[in-house]
């Protein structure tokens, strides 16, 4: 069985494409979930990038150490970028790191020169323990202990979920948050084992299209509402663009939508309750077998011989597959039409499109060869953006190396970000003391004196980087 990858990142901020990874933390397991190895490391802060005053303050990370650490960012990505390749084909975990670290990994990955979907190809897959927690929880209660909110809803808060499972968490540190989430699976394994291995067949997302396509009906969960809800399905077809498993809910009667024109169809569909349902194949989704559904009593009334009689007749009708594909193509076309054709930004572009093969073959060259020789080589990426990150790489890590011109360049870019005082998608220092200046009222009233005092430590540091870049 291949082994697994439980990792966590602390980060400068939540903006996925301006924000920084300062912090890493991942343990490699067996498939029993045993420690095999782990990595830990934290970074300086790059050039060019403000930290969010209260991002510092929840993962303790003070300016010193953004300042005093002995790794800078580059360095720090490509020991863990050698690390992974060294620990070999795993499934990647986190917790609910599908729509965060994932997301943030791959950026990183993608604006310091390395191929982006390290996690999911060559072998690797990836999960989520956050979607496989809620999961468990539904279909074995009592498998995890929760907190309850003010509206009695489970809490799914790693801080709060671990103490009260009696797991010791050092909250906030990524490595803390990384050997907390590999604990929270251990319970799973071992108290919903068949979530568990449900679970691991939908690591990667063409088994996990497959398996929803070949089944004749199946149940899974989604969350909404702070609440899992399940839902008795069987698939329609892939979304034309997207690709998404779409699905038809089994609690509602075929026959009201197969003989639909395309038109009263989509009419159908944008009303609710929902009968086509989306399983975003892709984000590891928990596929259960049908005979769960006899738990839920929306499906245990229909009974299973009502449900197979349901899912085949939306399997047979391939012509009620082909419309549903059209009104979902025609939706993308409305949508496409009111875009904003706004550019852009290279940080942002990620799924723009691919990097070339070629260019991912020279990624590996570019850093394996010494600096001297880096400027030289950006040249024959094909992929524009590539070169721009490059640039960006050499003016953080070797800005001597830099023609002249191009380093006054960037330096003003950055200047210009940095001192703006726009509403922009990344940190400013303007923003950073509107930041500043909220949370201290906010800790006043609380009395939180240590607060307040890493609030001024984080006013100093962002008063220097202004005095250093308005003399730009």
């Amino acid at each position: 069985m291949a082994n697994f990858v439980f990792y966590d990142f602390e980060t400068s901020s939540s903006n996925k494409y301006w924000g920084q990874i300062i912090q890493i933390g991942a343990v490699l397991t067996n498939d029993k979930l045993q420690e095999l190895d782990r990595f830990e490391a934290r970074c300086k802060l790059n050039p060019g990038i403000i930290p969010e005053a209260m991002a510092l303050i929840v993962n303790q990370t003070t300016p010193k150490m953004l300042q005093s650490a002995n790794l800078s960012h580059y360095q720090m990505i490509r020991q863990f970028v050698e690390t992974l390749k060294r620990w070999g084909k795993a499934t990647y975990i986190g917790f609910n790191s599908i729509d965060f670290d994932e997301e943030y990994l791959r950026n990183t990955l993608f604006q310091t020169l390395e191929y982006p979907y390290l996690t999911s190809t060559n072998g690797n897959t990836r999960g989520d323990l956050l979607s496989l927690a809620r999961a468990a929880n539904f279909y074995y209660p009592d498998t995890l202990k929760n907190s309850t909110n003010a509206k009695g809803n489970a809490v799914y808060k790693l801080d709060q979920m671990a103490p009260i499972n009696g797991i010791k968490h050092d909250a906030h540190q990524a490595l803390g948050d990384c050997i907390a989430t590999l604990e929270i699976g251990k319970i799973i394994l071992n108290k919903a084992p068949n979530v568990w291995r449900a679970s691991l067949m939908t690591t990667d997302k063409t088994k996990a299209l497959d398996l929803i396509k070949n089944e004749l009906y199946f149940c899974t969960d989604e969350f909404y509402y702070g609440k899992s809800v399940a839902f008795c399905e069987t698939f329609v077809c892939e979304h034309p663009i997207y690709k998404w498993a779409k699905c038809f809910d089994l609690k509602h009667d075929p026959d009201i939508y197969l003989k639909m024109s395309v038109q009263d169809l989509k009419e159908a569909m944008g009303k609710k309750p929902k009968f086509i349902r989306t399983i975003r194949h892709n984000k590891h989704p928990v596929i259960m077998n049908p005979s769960y559904a006899m738990n839920l009593d929306e499906y245990k009334i229909l009974g299973p011989e009502k449900l197979r009689e349901r899912a085949n007749k939306i399997k047979n009708n391939k012509e009620f597959s082909e419309k549903v594909a059209i009104v979902l193509r025609e939706e993308i076309e409305e949508k496409e039409q009111t875009k904003s054709q706004e550019d852009i930004p290279v940080e942002e572009s990620i799924y723009k499109k691919f990097t070339p093969t070629e260019d991912n073959k020279l990624m590996n060259n570019f850093h394996e060869i010494e600096w001297e020789k880096k400027f030289g080589t950006l040249d024959k990426f094909q992929d524009e953006r590539l070169k721009y990150f490059g640039h960006k790489l050499l003016y953080r890590e070797k800005p001597e190396l830099l023609p002249k011109e191009l380093y006054n360049e960037i330096h003003k870019d950055v200047a210009l970000k940095l001192l703006s005082k726009n509403s922009e998608k990344w940190n400013t220092i303007p923003k950073t003391y509107a930041e500043i200046d909220t949370l201290r009222v906010k800790f006043e009233k609380q009395g939180n004196k240590e607060n307040l005092t890493f609030l001024d430590d984080i006013n100093v540091y962002v008063e220097d980087l202004e005095k250093k870049y308005s003399s730009v």
